[in-house]
């Protein structure tokens, strides 16, 4: 049985897949078909001048490298005379890292793959179903990427490990920070309800991910939409892991059950954003466990640049497992911490987190923004993972191609890997930069 590490998304799913949708170039339209070109590439260089424990295979020291990815495919829809809508997609995608590998040692450097990424096919029903809204059905096969809610505990399948770990038995092709992967291998989703009142999805979802032990899971949500903001309920049973690539903490997800209470919006009153999740977990051998977090921002729109700041606090029990969490309202959603989110820990599980976010839009094209974390860890025989961090960052949009995405951290743990930590050598403090680029056409 081999050890499979925490979880680790990208902080970058949501821009890049949104940017690609966006990007898409129009090969063929008419009044009743359309057929699109996509193409999604993705560079980052990034260098860390602390490493950490979390693999067992790196030494003290610092890591520079380079991730990247090109995705590339073909996605379209055809009317079918009254009876709705055909649509589909089918997408390669080509990663790799360069250097010496990732921070945290679970790519080397010499990852290299491509593989298919997207293959699906769905319908939606148009306006043939009156009482359910247009499109109040979309029923989809194959293989996607499915979020539910913000992240929370689903936004894709996108743990892209290298070979850095278990002599490259968990490789997935490099692009580790990047999460260049992020589609589940096999699914089938039935989406009830039209984008307002009462919606809801059904699905089954099965992972081909060798780090998530090929996690399989139906999936039900109950949601309300309005304008103030939406309310939903989420079911997920996990029905079978395969146990040859299985942590111990993963085997425990054969018959476990997640249900999580969740709402965000801005409650009816304009430059407000709250949003709040609690999630349970019951576990076949072991306590149930839980988590939750309860955010709130405001934005000061008649301010020069339009400041935003937000607060959240999130707890996350001993034993709870984030499943496939991930990125989709910007940094620190959730990967909670540049440094910590990606290479450190905590990754969503025994710690308390405080996260401050100030944001401010100078240029229409031009965010700017600081975060500070406090990782707070509540079982310390487990590890510990109590530090700060303090991330800048900006994303500039150079035009509707190109966008530019630097950033720079400052890590202070409380304590070293020799003391109970994941930072090898020392508890100094580690000064980490990266810079991204994403382009589409």
């Amino acid at each position: 049985m081999h050890t499979s590490p925490l979880i680790h998304l990208s902080t970058l799913a949501l821009l890049a897949g949104a940017a690609a949708q966006a990007g898409a170039y129009e090969l063929y339209a008419d009044q009743n078909s359309h057929l699109n070109a996509n193409l999604e590439a993705v560079f980052g260089v990034f260098h860390s001048e602390e490493n950490y424990a979390i693999s067992g295979r790196l030494q003290q020291g610092s890591s520079s490298w380079r991730e990247g990815y090109i995705k590339y495919g073909l996605s379209g829809d055809q009317g079918l005379a009254g009876a709705g809508s055909a649509y589909g997609a089918f997408a390669l995608l080509s990663s790799g890292t360069w250097g010496d590998g990732d921070a945290a040692g679970f790519s080397d450097g010499s990852e290299r793959t491509t593989k298919i990424e997207d293959a699906y096919l769905g319908w939606r029903s148009g306006n043939l179903v009156q009482a359910l809204g247009e499109d109040g059905i979309d029923l989809s096969f194959g293989r996607q990427m499915i979020s539910v809610g913000d992240g929370f505990l689903i936004q894709g399948d996108s743990l892209n490990l290298g070979k850095g770990l278990a002599d490259g038995e968990f490789n997935r092709g490099g692009a580790y920070y990047l999460a260049a992967r992020k589609s589940f291998d096999q699914t089938a989703v039935l989406r009830l309800g039209g984008k307002e009142g009462w919606r809801s999805d059904l699905m089954w979802l099965k992972s081909d991910n060798r780090a998530q032990a090929k996690t399989e899971m139906y999936v039900a949500t109950l949601e309300h939409v309005a304008e103030a903001g939406t309310l939903g309920l989420t079911y997920i049973d996990t029905t079978d892991v395969d146990e040859e690539f299985a942590s111990p903490a993963q085997l425990e997800r054969d018959d476990m059950k997640t249900y999580s209470l969740r709402g965000a919006g801005n409650a009816g009153v304009e430059n407000l954003f709250l949003s709040g999740e609690y999630a349970k977990q019951d576990k076949p051998h072991t306590p149930t466990e839980d988590a939750w977090y309860l955010e709130a921002g405001w934005t000061f729109a008649d301010v020069a640049w339009k400041p935003n700041l937000s607060y959240r606090y999130s707890r996350f029990s001993e034993g709870f497992d984030p499943l496939f969490y991930g990125m989709s309202r910007g940094y620190g959603t959730w990967f909670q911490g540049e440094v910590a989110g990606n290479y450190a820990g905590p990754f969503n599980s025994n710690s308390r987190i405080q996260k401050v976010e100030f944001k401010v839009s100078p240029l229409d094209n031009l965010n700017i923004g600081a975060l500070w974390f406090n990782f707070d860890t509540i079982d310390r025989n487990l590890g510990n993972t109590d530090g700060r961090e303090l991330d800048l960052y900006a994303e500039w949009s150079v035009n509707e191609h190109l966008m530019v995405m630097p950033l720079i951290g400052l890590y202070q743990p409380d304590k070293s890997a020799e003391q109970g930590g994941t930072q090898l050598g020392s508890n100094s403090n580690n000064l980490y930069s990266q810079l991204v680029f994403v382009t589409t056409f």
